[in-house]
């Protein structure tokens, strides 16, 4: 039987952050709600379209004679998260951005970025959601780069965003990535 009052829920951003990065190798998150290892660095504000998982299957149809579809053959499925990071001004979007290797310096002392065409390389990411009635959902990506990147527009009217989108890559089990949910509450 359905039941919409515990498990019909959004996937609100928890206060202490949504979208977190770390180099490859760190140790990753095993459930929904313990605390990450100190290499994860938060991306700060995502604007209002919040994160979304792209988990396409792409297949090819065989023919038979006649034309009747007599098997649909699964030739990939591709998995990406996109998000726009909203703080212009924090040092890890930036790099998520640009490149770890184009932007040096401080906020007080001076950023520099550096665009070029550097390969971006993996990282794992992790996005922590609040639950309906009190519950955790944790998506930990093991190693995903940085496939796509959006426009970065200008104006008085809008925050600086910077869009990206992360595709992920198959870890040592094969799996692109993971997902954790437990009710806290």
């Amino acid at each position: 039987m359905a039941n919409v009052a515990n498990n019909v829920s959004t996937g609100k951003p928890k206060v202490s952050g949504a979208v977190f990065r770390a180099p490859l190798g760190s140790t990753l998150p095993t459930d929904a709600t313990t605390a990450l290892d100190n290499a994860f660095v938060a991306m700060g504000y995502v604007n209002e379209d919040g994160l979304t998982n792209d988990s396409s299957i792409e297949s090819d149809n065989v023919k038979a004679w006649g034309g009747d579809t007599v098997y649909s053959m699964q030739t990939d499925r591709v998995d990406t998260f996109s998000f726009t990071c909203l703080e212009s001004m924090n040092l890890e979007v930036l790099k998520a951005f640009y490149g770890d290797d184009n932007v040096s310096g401080t906020l007080t002392a001076g950023i520099t970025v550096n665009s070029n065409s550097k390969e971006l390389g993996g990282h794992c990411w992790v996005f922590d959601m609040v639950l309906r009635g009190g519950g955790m959902k944790r998506i930990v990506v093991p190693n995903g780069m940085v496939s796509e990147t959006g426009e970065v527009v200008y104006v008085d009217s809008k925050p600086i965003g910077y869009q990206l989108t992360i595709t992920a890559m198959p870890d040592a089990s094969g799996n692109k990535h993971y997902e954790y949910i437990k009710r806290t509450a």
